[in-house]
């Protein structure tokens, strides 16, 4: 599968199979993953791999603002949070901010590092969709994450029991110009 091909199929599924995902292969996404870039390669992304009481858990108490997303972990067999180092990305050694941007540039990071997460899961065969309407502080809690991390999204993972047609695209020309 060539990255053009990785890219253009991809989709954002939200109908799993039953199937548990084999963490062998969950390792192989993080590793490839891990090649995203980051700001001054400070690679702040971090993943956990969520499965049965925990993830239900997670759907149930983490999704009020959004039902759907809950439905949606459930139906999943694995959901991945992705968190991220905070005071990194961005930022001097200092503390100071490196840019205008001040500290967006963790969610920056975090959105790259999503994306590089869902095509190597593609490219394994599985589906994923990524998530950002949910409890934050709730799931950070549940999860046990360390006061140093935030979460950025959670990624419900497995194989596809759908096959969602592309959403239309706009066309070059209304995307690119030249000067």
């Amino acid at each position: 599968m060539t990255a053009k091909e990785c890219i253009m199929g991809r989709r954002s599924i939200r109908k799993f199979k039953d199937t548990p995902v084999d963490h062998e292969v969950v390792n192989e996404i993080i590793e490839a993953a891990s090649y995203a870039p980051s700001w001054k390669h400070s690679q702040i992304a971090r993943y956990v791999a969520v499965e049965g009481a925990l993830k239900d858990k997670i759907a149930d108490e983490c999704t009020d603002a959004y039902p759907h997303n809950g439905e949606i972990i459930k139906n999943a067999p694995m959901l991945i949070c992705l968190s991220f180092i905070k005071g990194r990305s961005g930022f001097e050694r200092d503390g100071s901010y490196s840019t205008d941007r001040k500290d967006s540039w963790q969610m920056f990071d975090a959105g790259v590092a999503s994306e590089a997460f869902c095509l190597a899961a593609y490219e394994k065969g599985l589906g994923s969709v990524i998530m950002g309407i949910f409890d934050e502080a709730k799931a950070a809690s549940l999860l046990e994450l360390p006061e140093n991390q935030e979460v950025a999204v959670l990624i419900p993972v497995g194989i596809p029991d759908e096959e969602p047609v592309a959403p239309r695209r706009k066309a070059v020309a209304d995307l690119l110009t030249f000067k």
